[in-house]
């Protein structure tokens, strides 16, 4: 039965209509034949029969030409992207002929992944780049900055940290090649040029606004940034180091003073001048001395933010032009500054018009700008440089462990950015005479915080191995500390110096009332402070620890870049008029003298010195000289100063001809000494100095009788040569007495060193027309 029951189902099942449900398609038949297909294709647009291959081509060792690896820089996976940048690199090493003809293509190409997503692909990319400007001229990379900085910039606000940290680390290889570009226009607020973008940038990443209030300077900080992200130890290092430099290129581009504490050329490090501007009643006086001792071969560092010395000069003749019928025209700055237009019965009050314009500011060279930028930039960084070596400080200094890099190199990277703002800052105060309170007093701010810790020595444990890198941070932050210090007492110097005339007093106050107004002032260092700073000079000068207690740092001789950092920090303190660090002052201008007197011939140092302290002697005869220093005050000092004097014909013979520069620095301090009639120069000096100069020009030798001297030994038809011979012609001339050619033998070395050159008319010249011989 149940077999003939399920046949009969079986039966009906075939002749059964299904039922359709709700919602539910129709069934396909179960002898339905499923005729869909699919279909993929291989696009390889490289492998075209259609396209014609340049077999000549160079490739990489994967057979990529360099069309093939621009292609693959906007490949979708990273790892192909970062691997185009290693056959770009692998490529152009193997033939940098390529750069010059693909250069615009492959930065339009590169630059568009400074800000990529992936780590790895901005690494090797920030690494190509290091690679690739070496290789490209700076005129060739000129033309492509914008578009380099337009995605750095973008990068720099990116909605992650990272990204905007790489961006950072970029700026950092455009501020080696192209640092001009990179600040250019960073002070003009609004006008979205490369340089403000960058720095608008940096204060974003930091949390720092740049904007102001309604009432300008005076108003309050609006932040501007919208990044929330706290950054870690290391990122913040890395921002404040770029910021550094940015900020160091921007103000010594504008003529602030330069950071000499970096790793520089010794031979190349110019010595500064710009702290004896404040001392000088106009600056075309101080222009004057200033070139006083400049050797012919360099420019000096002060007067080349405003005029070139590279121009050849010629004798002036009458030129002509008949065809020539076009007016004068000439750049007149008062012309254009404002300066309200007057009748000629109003022209009794141009002067008074005239001197308020240059008081304002109106026919500088945009110094004011400048000025007003790196002030508002250090109203903006006060609270975040304060807050960051006040978190790192106690690790640094603390006296039971050895400092941590990250933190050392945080809190050093904070003072070279005060030492950068605020020098630019108090360096136009000085000059310019004004006062500038905010400023004044943010630093004064700063350096409470530091002044607890200065001088500045390691205080770990005594059997911790000693790290020369730990020294050499402690000792720049001492030499900031002392440099910062100065810009305050500079200032303070220079605020009387551009007072009008009228209010002009005409007679310097007596001492006591001296001392009392720079004591009363609020921007002037306190006395302790000043002794401090001093003890630690005088050590330093003399290779001692910086503190007596301490034995873990190494006492060495000055370097020339510690030396020239510490010039305004000398200046500020011999200059200063406040009796309570009269003695302290009198210690260090010894300590100097010596430190000059004993450097060798062949230090790097030495041009420095002879540079800084010949100026120091010059000044007393200076008529617009008005600062308080006044050298050999006692006869002590007009001892070591005499000293000082007698041991330079010795230098000049020890330099031969290997330092012409140092030579030419000796000879025209001792010329203008001469000339000036110097006291320091009575008779007996004479009679040192002139003895002791025969042998530059003529060597008696007990065997070999007489040899020619150093002289000899400078370039023929040096212009050097004949100011030696006027440096002779001016000591004899001074010396008093009546010479004849038999009795003086510095003349008769001279006519021996002179005979069958081409100085020899010239000498003669001078026998006769100066000292009558």
């Amino acid at each position: 039965m149940p077999k003939s029951s399920k046949k009969k189902k079986d039966k009906a099942a075939d002749f059964s209509k299904a039922k359709l449900k709700l919602g539910k398609g129709k069934q396909a038949a179960s002898n339905a034949v499923d005729t869909s297909f699919k279909a993929r294709s291989i696009a390889l647009p490289t492998q075209s029969i259609a396209t014609d291959k340049d077999g000549d081509a160079p490739t990489t060792k994967r057979r990529l030409t360099f069309d093939a690896l621009i292609i693959h820089l906007k490949h979708y996976n990273a790892s192909t992207r970062r691997d185009a940048i290693l056959g770009l690199r692998e490529l152009l090493e193997a033939h940098p002929e390529l750069i010059g003809t693909h250069l615009t293509t492959l930065v339009n190409s590169c630059v568009r992944i400074i800000g990529d997503e992936d780590a790895s692909v901005r690494k090797t990319l920030l690494s190509f780049f290091a690679w690739l400007f070496r290789q490209v001229p700076r005129e060739d990379l000129l033309p492509h900055s914008p578009v380099l900085l337009l995605f750095t910039t973008s990068a720099q606000t990116h909605i992650f940290p990272e990204i905007r940290i790489d961006a950072v680390r970029f700026l950092d290889v455009f501020l080696e090649y192209i640092p001009d570009v990179v600040t250019e226009g960073w002070t003009a607020q609004g006008s979205g040029s490369h340089g403000r973008r960058v720095l608008e940038g940096y204060l974003g990443i930091l949390n720092a606004g740049t904007s102001f209030g309604e009432g300008g300077d005076t108003g309050p900080i609006q932040a501007t940034s919208t990044a929330s992200v706290v950054l870690s130890p290391s990122s913040k290092l890395t921002v404040l180091k770029s910021l550094a430099s940015f900020l160091s290129y921007a103000v010594t581009a504008a003529g602030g003073p330069q950071d000499v504490t970096a790793e520089a050329s010794a031979g190349a490090l110019p010595t500064p001048t710009w702290y004896f501007s404040s001392s000088f009643a106009s600056t075309s006086a101080f222009d004057a001395f200033d070139a006083l001792l400049r050797p012919t071969s360099t420019s000096s560092p002060h007067a080349d933010s405003r005029r070139t010395h590279s121009a050849p000069t010629r004798n002036w003749v009458a030129e002509v032009s008949d065809e020539w019928d076009e007016d004068f025209v000439g750049q007149f700055s008062l012309a254009t500054s404002g300066v309200p237009s007057f009748s000629v019965q109003e022209l009794d009050g141009i002067e008074g018009a005239v001197a308020a314009s240059v008081e304002d500011g109106q026919t500088g060279s945009g110094l004011d700008a400048q000025v007003a930028s790196a002030m508002h930039v250090a109203r903006a960084l006060q609270s975040t440089l304060v807050a960051t070596f006040l978190d790192c400080a106690p690790a640094v200094f603390s006296p039971s462990s050895a400092p941590p890099d990250t933190e050392l190199q945080m809190v050093l990277v904070v003072c070279r950015i005060c030492r950068g703002l605020y020098g630019r800052i108090l360096q136009n105060a000085a000059e310019s005479g004004r006062s500038l309170d905010i400023a004044e007093s943010d630093l004064q701010t700063i350096l409470s915080y530091l002044s607890p810790y200065f001088p500045f020595t390691i205080s770990g444990p005594s059997t911790a191995r000693r790290d020369i890198k730990v020294e050499q941070a402690f000792q720049d932050l001492n030499l900031i500390f002392c440099e910062l210090s100065s810009f305050l007492v500079l200032a303070s110097q220079g605020n009387d110096k551009h007072l009008p005339s009228a209010q002009r007093p005409k007679t310097r106050p007596p001492r006591a009332a001296r001392s009392l107004q720079s004591s009363t002032s609020p921007s002037v260092v306190s006395a302790r402070q000043i002794e401090r700073v001093s003890e630690y000079i005088v050590h330093l000068l003399r290779g001692e620890a910086p503190t007596p207690g301490v034995t873990s740092s190494i006492p060495r001789p000055i370097t020339p870049q510690a030396y020239v950092s510490l010039l305004p920090t000398i200046w500020s303190l011999l200059n200063g008029r406040n009796s309570e660090v009269a003695d302290a002052s009198a210690t260090l201008f010894s300590a100097v003298v010596e430190h000059a007197t004993k450097a060798s011939s062949t230090s790097a140092v030495k041009r420095h010195t002879i540079d800084f302290i010949g100026r120091l002697v010059l000044l007393d005869r200076e008529p617009e000289y008005v600062g308080a220093f006044r050298s050999g005050r006692s006869q002590e000092q007009d001892a070591k100063l005499e000293e000082w004097i007698l041991q330079l014909p010795r230098t000049l013979w020890e330099l031969g001809a290997n330092h012409p520069a140092t030579t030419e620095t000796i000879v025209r301090l001792l010329l203008r000494l001469s000339q000036r009639r110097s006291r320091l120069l009575h008779s007996e000096v004479y009679a040192a100095l002139r003895s002791r100069l025969i042998p530059y020009f003529t060597i008696t030798h007990p065997t070999r009788g007489k040899l020619p001297g150093p002289f000899a030994k400078l370039p023929a038809n040096s212009p050097l040569r004949r100011l030696v011979l006027d440096l002779v012609a001016t000591l004899v001339s001074q010396s008093g007495r009546q010479i004849s050619l038999g009795e003086d033998e510095l003349v008769l070395a001279v006519d021996e060193a002179v005979r069958g050159s081409s100085e020899e008319v010239y000498f003669a010249g001078l026998r006769r027309s100066v000292l009558g011989l």
